[in-house]
């Protein structure tokens, strides 16, 4: 079984600190002993620890030595259009799990009213979902959540690559137009309910946006999201980046 691990501000002269509901979280529900071991990570490099001592909301960890960080992971930002809560709070997490580096939510023309401004207010929980994703699927770094943007905005993104996932038939699968390639980055735009409007179309591809299709059928938008991160999770496993 592998070992639990989770996320510390900083690690200094061999010791580090869990503290707040992670810390909680290990002492009320987990139990945690001392001399457990654990892996930490402080967002850029991972450690083996074990528990040096605990209290009701801090941990204090000591360093056993640097474990690799692991393969490289592809750079990439998820533009989602904004959707219910729930829905989207779903697609955050699972986003998570399957690599994304950077989450923002935009505001489409077919996204419910409210949501824009609603969701500046979801944004801090929709970083405890990532940061708690994190950590149970073992990623060396938290995603970047940002609070929701324009359609507009989202446009100007200065990725290496650029696909916005379409229903409609026609475009290349993004199986096919996703290729590895080392220290390239690549951003994805999803829709929201009801799809793109034609307008909307129009301004991806004066952006210099590519359509790409996800299969012949209409998906919603948090099944699209995990559909799309794994085609590019398995690409870059089963295709060395070159």
């Amino acid at each position: 079984m592998a070992r639990r691990r989770f996320f510390v501000n900083q690690v200094h002269g061999g010791f580090a600190e869990l503290t707040g509901e992670s810390a909680q979280h290990l002492t009320r529900v987990l139990r945690v002993e001392q001399g457990q071991t654990f892996e930490i990570t402080d967002n850029s490099r991972v450690w083996l620890a074990t528990v040096e001592s605990t209290r009701r909301d801090l941990v204090r960890f000591e360093i056993v030595e640097e474990l690799p960080a692991g393969p490289p992971a592809p750079a990439v930002t998820l533009y989602l259009a904004l959707i219910k809560f729930d829905r989207f709070e779903w697609a955050v997490e699972k986003a998570t799990e399957l690599g994304v580096t950077r989450i923002v939510p935009v505001a489409a023309t077919r996204s419910e009213r409210g949501l824009f401004e609603g969701g500046q207010k979801r944004a801090e929980r929709w970083r405890r979902v990532g940061h708690e994703a994190s950590e149970q699927s073992r990623r060396l770094r938290t995603p970047e959540i940002d609070a929701p943007v324009r359609l507009s905005q989202a446009l100007r993104d200065a990725s290496t690559r650029r696909f916005w996932c379409d229903e409609r038939p026609g475009a290349p699968a993004l199986m096919q137009a996703f290729q590895p390639v080392a220290n390239d980055s690549t951003a994805l735009l999803i829709g929201p309910e009801g799809g793109w409007t034609d307008t909307e179309r129009e301004q991806f591809a004066a952006a210099g946006w590519s359509g790409v299709s996800l299969g012949p059928l209409v998906l919603r938008a948090e099944t699209a999201v995990c559909a799309a991160l794994a085609v590019i999770a398995q690409k870059w496993l089963i295709v060395p980046p070159g």
